[in-house]
């Protein structure tokens, strides 16, 4: 009975151990606030402590996957967890924001190293396609679910406890999963794998935290021209250390070639825009939710919820719909969906709560069609000895979508709300004001009764008017990469059509 089930028992595993990594992309968007009182955190800090995890995710999934066709993904995976519990300690009791970016950054090497294992784990497990298929849609609704249930558990938590809390209860999952995974997930190393390449890996992760270090820069108020030109020339030196590296070895990190497919390339785009756009709504939303709108941690988590129940729900049955429907068309449709109801969301924030909560759940279903879509889709296209390839791929999408939207829509937010910000005559410290709305706030109610109260009241007209320029920002991203997607599938089929009248 029990080898009979033991693949669904083996996803139930790695689904479980990836849920941790998806919270722990959102679960601080809560926590915002209170970190920032209690580390003293400045704007920048505070993006960076979101985006130090995804950033360093994105940077070392490369090379993860085909050391988990090296040495088994099992044996990875396993590491990863420990990785994850350990770092996951060390975030709860960080003493400072600086010692806070830098266990995020261990968190994120813990990540990377089970992300591409699980989906690996499931596609070498899983033989009958459409039993994989389901598997998959399952494996992405709990990403794509995971990443929306973050706000709901971290306003739970800190309902009841210290921020710190939203990292300790990683740990005895994180002791869980590695029992199980010890007894019942198999490690088989492929014999054809390619050479693990670490230096290769590290010079993509370098580049991309330059690249997030030179969009914040820019951000800023007063952005330091010197740091700006040094973020920048790390940035375009590594990336032609990593591309040159690529070029000479026999085995690259990633297969140039198969960017070739219309099907995978396109997979990837919709996936990083999808992953890209749902953080910047939350990183926003759930801000303007406890700042300006005046709701409390908990109901914040609650009023994300729809967002998770479409994302969880749609997962499944986009892996059941997407063998009966064209990939391109499933794409671009749920793409376009999801920038309609952006679009419809905002319109809704001065009607009834029943409407945004509707609107929340077909984003999150969009988000899970997109993800499921994708991630199904990078899988079919790869042979399953380049099945750790072709998972680091589809990881990477994710998570650098959401480390670069967290990157350009939260210096996006700052930048709006600095020059939005109108500061009275009578205000003392313009700066301090312009650094963020927590700044703003905290500053407003040490101040006598009505100037505090016209600058609370400019912070947060300021603050709505960056939640609308990120989310029509959202919107574009989303109907672009849609016409991307339509017209690479298009162009596809008329080079086919060609190569078939010519033969």
């Amino acid at each position: 009975m029990f080898y009979a089930y033991r693949r669904w028992l083996v996803l139930a595993v790695v689904s479980f151990a990836l849920l941790l990594v998806a919270i722990d992309m959102t679960v601080l968007y809560i926590a915002l606030p209170v970190l920032t009182h209690a580390l003293g955190a400045s704007t920048s800090e505070k993006l960076w402590i979101i985006n130090m995890y995804p950033l360093v995710v994105a940077g070392l999934l490369l090379g993860a996957g085909t050391l988990g066709d090296r040495i088994g993904h099992q044996r990875l995976f396993v590491i990863g967890l420990a990785l994850f519990g350990l770092a996951s300690l060390l975030a709860a009791f960080a003493p400072s924001s600086t010692a806070l970016i830098v266990a995020r950054g261990f968190l994120g090497v813990g990540a990377a190293a089970m992300m591409p294992a699980t989906l690996a784990i499931i596609s070498l497990t899983f033989e009958d396609e459409r039993e994989r298929g389901v598997a998959i849609g399952i494996w992405t609704s709990v990403a794509s679910g995971g990443a929306a249930i973050g706000p709901l558990l971290g306003g739970a938590l800190l309902e009841h406890f210290w921020w710190g809390s939203v990292f300790l209860i990683n740990v005895p999952i994180v002791l869980v999963a590695l029992v199980l995974s010890l007894r019942w997930i198999d490690n088989a190393p492929q014999a054809n794998a390619s050479p693990w390449d670490l230096v290769g890996s590290l010079q993509a992760m370098v580049g991309l935290i330059s690249l997030a270090y030179l969009i914040k820069e820019f951000a800023k108020p007063e952005p330091s021209l010197v740091e700006a030109l040094v973020a920048l020339l790390l940035c375009l030196g590594f990336a032609w250390l990593f591309v040159r590296g690529q070029r000479k070895r026999g085995y690259p990190l990633i297969d140039v070639q198969i960017f070739r497919s219309p099907a995978f390339s396109s997979a990837v785009i919709a996936s990083l825009a999808a992953a890209g756009c749902l953080m910047g709504v939350n990183l926003v939303l759930s801000q303007r939710l406890q700042l300006v709108v005046g709701l409390s941690p908990l109901e914040t988590g609650l009023y994300f919820l729809p967002l998770s129940l479409g994302a969880i729900v749609a997962g499944p049955l986009s892996g059941w719909l997407l063998p009966k429907v064209r990939c391109d068309r499933f794409l671009v449709l749920a793409l376009l969906i999801y920038a309609a109801a952006i679009g419809l969301f905002m319109y809704s924030f001065n009607h009834a709560v029943a409407l945004q909560l509707a609107l929340l759940f077909v984003m999150g279903a969009c988000v899970g069609a997109s993800m499921t879509g994708a991630s199904t889709t990078i899988m079919a296209s790869a042979p399953p000895e380049r099945a750790g390839m072709a998972a680091s791929a589809e990881e990477i999408s994710y998570e650098l979508g959401g480390g670069l939207g967290i990157a350009f829509m939260g210096s996006l937010m700052a930048a709006v709300y600095s020059r939005s910000l109108v500061v009275p005559a009578q205000a003392t410290d313009p700066a301090g004001l312009r650094d963020g709305i927590d700044s703003a706030l905290a500053s407003a109610a040490q101040l006598p009764g009505p100037l505090g109260e016209e600058i609370s009241a400019n912070a947060r007209v300021a603050f709505d008017s960056a939640v609308f320029s990120v989310m029509t920002a959202t919107m574009v991203v989303l109907v672009v990469v849609a016409l991307v997607v339509f017209l690479n599938f298009r162009r596809y089929s008329a080079l086919s059509a060609e190569q078939k009248v010519s033969s």
